[in-house]
């Protein structure tokens, strides 16, 4: 990343950021807001590139680690997009059927990051399929900025069938013990609610930062619920209230966490919104989480 440091960002350009980064802004509106926090030597080029993220630098695991094994695979998603294509990981030394994770992408399909975290769940002794939604659009394009260009295309109820479908994939394999969890980001975070109104055998959710199911869904939510929440994301936090109200009122199993002073966005640890004390601390809740409730 570049020379500027997060402290000396104002919050207000996290704040412009989340709003390019979920399509309210275009790439031209954004660098011409941006200009007003461009000061002294910090140009627009510079802010730019300080939030862009850095996949080449932050993966924690690799591709290539020998503590996993991990391939690209393609399944059916009838009621979705056809053929998807999906990383599918798990430990190299699996010994007998494991819990699965379908671990679900942020607005801007199957980047670095995501892969990452299905390996992250791998090596934690899970198996998991982590989906490319943008697969019937020809995938991942390499970059955030063409990937959300590309997801806007999709519509995201036909998107929420191919992880579900994906779910029905992991359930069947060979590897699996059927008990299956799921992970999401931010749209992640919304299908990983929805999968809980859709899947009546879905053991896990953890939505991190993600859009709420209606009140007349919760009913049908039969999975245990671990929910993480960014203090400075008011946008989405705004959803929460009403949804704890039906949660309780319907007697469902959840926890929720919120972890103040960090955005939307703070596990993702190739942009600058990330926090790594949030973060690390989401994550081990996430894995504690999911070994008791897979196992």
């Amino acid at each position: 990343m570049s020379q500027l440091r997060k402290e000396d960002i104002k919050q207000e350009v996290f704040d412009l950021y989340d709003d390019y980064a979920h399509n309210r802004l275009d790439r031209a509106g954004f660098m011409q807001r941006l200009s007003a926090y461009a000061v002294g030597t910090v140009t627009v080029a510079s802010l730019m590139s300080f939030l862009m993220p850095d996949y080449v630098n932050q993966i924690q695991i690799r591709k290539n680690d020998p503590r996993i094994k991990s391939e690209y695979i393609t399944y059916n998603s009838a009621k979705g997009g056809g053929e998807i294509k999906a990383l599918l990981s798990m430990p190299a030394d699996a010994k007998g059927p494991l819990g699965g994770i379908v671990v679900v992408h942020e607005n801007r399909g199957l980047n670095p990051y995501i892969e990452d975290v299905g390996r992250r769940a791998a090596l934690a002794g899970f198996i998991s399929i982590a989906p490319d939604a943008l697969t019937p659009l020809g995938g991942y394009p390499g970059n955030d900025d063409e990937g959300r260009a590309m997801q806007s295309k999709r519509d995201r109820n036909e998107m929420l069938e191919d992880f579900i479908a994906a779910a029905d994939y992991l359930k069947s394999h060979k590897n699996s013990n059927g008990k299956i969890g799921v992970v999401g980001f931010c749209f992640g975070g919304w299908i990983s609610n929805m999968m809980a109104v859709r899947i009546p055998t879905l053991q896990a959710s953890v939505p991190f930062y993600g859009g709420q199911p209606s009140a007349e869904d919760v009913p049908k939510i039969n999975a245990q619920l671990q929910l993480h929440y960014a203090g400075l994301d008011t946008r989405v936090n705004s959803g929460w209230p009403d949804y704890e109200v039906a949660l309780k009122k319907h007697r469902k199993g959840y926890e929720a966490f919120v972890y103040p002073q960090v955005n939307h966005g703070f596990h993702n640890d190739t942009t600058p919104r990330y926090d790594k004390a949030a973060a690390d601390l989401a994550w081990k809740r996430t894995i504690d989480f999911f070994k008791n409730r897979l196992s």
